[in-house]
C-alpha cells in the first residue's frame, strides 16, 4: 500500500523560507507527475507545483519565482522549497503522486505564515 508523508510545515515569519518534503513509502515505482496543491482555511483545494518524472516543472502563477518543486527518484521523494512566504500561502500543504491511472495523496503538512 503506497503511502505519502509529508513534512516540514510549521509556522514562519512573512518573508521567511520552508522547505516541505513528501516521501513515498509502500513502493518503488517511479511516479509519474508528482505534484503539491494547498487548501486555505474557506477556499477549494489548489494546485502549487508539479514535476514530471523526468524533471519538467510548473508552476501556479502565485508562486512562480518563489517556489521550486524537486524530486528524488532514488529516494521517491518530492520537495517545495518555498521562499518570501507571505501570509497568502498559509495553507495546508498536500503531496499527490501519479502513477498511470493509480492517484495517492498524503494527509497534508500546515504552513501558517504570520507575524
Amino acid at each position: 500500500q503506497v503511502q505519502l508523508v509529508e513534512s516540514g510545515g510549521g509556522l514562519v515569519q512573512p518573508g521567511g523560507s520552508l522547505r516541505l518534503s513528501c516521501a513515498a513509502s509502500g513502493s518503488s515505482v517511479n511516479f509519474h507527475a508528482m505534484a503539491w496543491y494547498r487548501q486555505a482555511p474557506g477556499k477549494q483545494r489548489e494546485l502549487v507545483a508539479t514535476i514530471s518524472s523526468d524533471g519538467r516543472t510548473n508552476y501556479a502563477d502565485s508562486v512562480k519565482g518563489r517556489f521550486t518543486i524537486s524530486r528524488d527518484n532514488v529516494k521517491i521523494t518530492v520537495y517545495l522549497q518555498m521562499n518570501n512566504l507571505n501570509p497568502e500561502d498559509t495553507a495546508v500543504y498536500y503531496c499527490k503522486a501519479q502513477y498511470y491511472t493509480m492517484t495517492y495523496w498524503g494527509k497534508g503538512t500546515l504552513v501558517t505564515v504570520s507575524s
